[in-house]
C-alpha cells in the first residue's frame, strides 16, 4: 500500500464559472518571446473567491480574522468526508452521526455537475441547522463541492454568519467526484494574501492505494 495524492481543485481558466457579479477570471499576456521579449510573463485578473477558494471569517464578519490571521494548522491534517443525499439543503440530520473531525468535507450531487463553466443556482448547500451543528461539534474547517456553503441568495447569509462568526473557515469549490465517505489526508493551500477576505487555493486529498 502507498499514499496517492489527488488534486481536488477547480482549474483556473478563462470562461470558468464564477459567482454572479464577480469579475471573470482572466489570464493576460504581459511579455511574450514571440513579440521580442526575453521571456514569457503573464498577468492574472482574479477575484478572491474564484474557483476553489477559502472564506476567511472577515468575508462576512467585520471583526472576524483576515486570511493571514487564520491558524495555518487547519490546512494540513485528516479530513472527514461525508456523502449527503440531500436534494436542496443539507440539514443537521443529513450529516449523519457524530462526533466529527475538526475538518469536514461534504460531498453532494454538486459533484456530478459538468465542468462546463456554467454557474448553477440549484446547487446543494448547508442549511443554518447544519452549520450550527458543525459549530457545536467543534468543526474548524468545512469544505463543500460548489462555490458557496450557503444556498443561492440565502436571506441574511445565515449559514455564512453561523460558520464564520465562530471562526470556522469555509473551503468552497472542491471537486469531490470519485471520493467515497471516509477519512483522508488533506492539504489546503490558500494564496498568502495579507489582509484578505479569502483567496483561491490548491487543495489535495490523499488515500492509501495498492499497486500505486
Amino acid at each position: 500500500m502507498s499514499i496517492h495524492w489527488y488534486d481536488v481543485t477547480i482549474p483556473l481558466r478563462e470562461g470558468m464559472a464564477v459567482w454572479p457579479g464577480d469579475p471573470p477570471f482572466r489570464f493576460l499576456p504581459f511579455d511574450r518571446i514571440a513579440d521580442g521579449a526575453s521571456c514569457n510573463t503573464s498577468r492574472l485578473d482574479i477575484a478572491t473567491h474564484c474557483g476553489t477558494h477559502i472564506d476567511a471569517p472577515w468575508h462576512f464578519e467585520t471583526g472576524g480574522k483576515r486570511l493571514d490571521e487564520v491558524d495555518t494548522a487547519l490546512f494540513f491534517g485528516t479530513a472527514q468526508l461525508i456523502e449527503v443525499d440531500a436534494p436542496v439543503e443539507v440539514g443537521a440530520h443529513d450529516l449523519g452521526p457524530g462526533p466529527f473531525l475538526p475538518r469536514v468535507l461534504i460531498k453532494t450531487r454538486n459533484s456530478d455537475f459538468p465542468d462546463d463553466g456554467v454557474f448553477r443556482t440549484d446547487f446543494v448547500a448547508l442549511s443554518p441547522g447544519a452549520a450550527q451543528r458543525l459549530v457545536d461539534e467543534g468543526v474548524r474547517l468545512v469544505g463543500v463541492d460548489y462555490l458557496s456553503v450557503a444556498p443561492y441568495k440565502q436571506p441574511g447569509h445565515t449559514t455564512h454568519h453561523i460558520l464564520l462568526s465562530h471562526g470556522v473557515a469555509a473551503v468552497e469549490g472542491l471537486r469531490l467526484k470519485g471520493f467515497a465517505a471516509g477519512r483522508y489526508s488533506c492539504t489546503i493551500l490558500p494564496l498568502a494574501v495579507v489582509g484578505a477576505d479569502g483567496a483561491p487555493c490548491r487543495a489535495f486529498l490523499a488515500r492509501e492505494e495498492s499497486g500505486v
